[in-house]
């Protein structure tokens, strides 16, 4: 497993009975995790004292109660910075198990030696972004949702990045691809964190298992002559490193000489020393 174990802002304290106990900065919040199948004791006095608790509700959803959080608030990871908000469906805005990935991305970046353009597919609120053009490249960023490409770009300039040439575009990634390959533009490196479940802004609905192999086909066609890496992010469990691996084999590393590694990703829980398993990555690289 690869273990985002560099964060000095973000921690897992405790991890128990369907939830963890996190510090995001200054606050503490208590989220379910579906990975978190043990009961241990919740020794932990942050538990009886957090300050946001997302509670799930037994009709679907939930909602978060709050004791003392505000509305923004930002914390960094080493040259980046990102705010952070309390979202529905228990989110706040950054999957921190992926800071491991952004360690991974910012170093294949700045030792390629050469321009690089990244399609950041699936791209949230642009942290994978904002560590590839931190570290020089040039960057195409894609999500469906509006709200999230407005809270990339808020990041970037918390990161002093905003003068980065970064391209940041509102559309369903299926169909953006298909028009990059009928345009015939051509990236050096992709990165992919579809989610499991998921509605564009037509109302396209997209289901992981069903759609991505055809997704990383129609990536193929966007992939330049001399490609640096693709990277496919997972949090689906039934979507195992191994499967993963199998895909991007078949698809963007059929004909072109490279590696492919596959593993989870995690996260240190401080009250034991283990690691909480977060997803799985799967990347082709020259």
């Amino acid at each position: 497993m690869r273990i985002a174990d560099g964060w000095q802002e973000y921690k897992i304290l405790d991890a128990s009975g369907g939830e963890k106990l996190e510090r995001w900065g200054g606050y503490t919040l208590i989220r379910p995790d579906p990975q978190i199948i043990w009961s241990t004791e919740r020794l932990h006095q942050g538990w009886s004292k957090a300050d946001g608790h997302y509670l799930r509700s037994p009709a679907g959803g939930g909602s978060w109660q709050v004791r003392r959080l505000p509305e923004v608030w930002s914390i960094p990871y080493q040259n980046l910075r990102f705010n952070l908000k309390p979202m529905g469906f228990k989110h706040t805005g950054l999957f921190p198990e992926q800071a491991v990935n952004w360690d991974w991305l910012s170093q294949k970046i700045g030792s390629a030696g050469r321009p690089v353009r990244v399609l950041n597919l699936f791209a949230y609120t642009g942290a994978a972004t904002l560590a590839c053009a931190a570290a020089g490249a040039e960057v195409v960023h894609c999500d469906a949702a509006k709200g999230m490409v407005a809270w990339a770009k808020e990041n970037a300039a918390l990161c002093g990045l905003a003068d980065k040439p970064v391209r940041y575009i509102v559309d369903d990634c299926i169909k953006f691809v298909q028009r990059e390959a009928r345009r015939g533009r051509f990236y050096d490196a992709v990165i992919m964190d579809p989610p499991s479940f998921g509605r564009g802004p037509g109302g396209e609905v997209w289901k992981l298992e069903e759609q991505i192999f055809s997704l990383l086909e129609l990536c193929k066609g966007v992939v330049s002559e001399n490609p640096l890496f693709f990277m496919l992010n997972s949090y689906t469990t039934g979507l195992s490193p191994s499967v993963m691996a199998y895909l991007l084999g078949v698809t963007v590393g059929e004909k072109r000489r490279g590696r492919i590694t596959a593993d989870e990703i995690g996260l240190p829980v401080e009250s034991t020393g283990l690691t909480l398993p977060c997803g799985a990555t799967a990347i082709w690289e020259a």
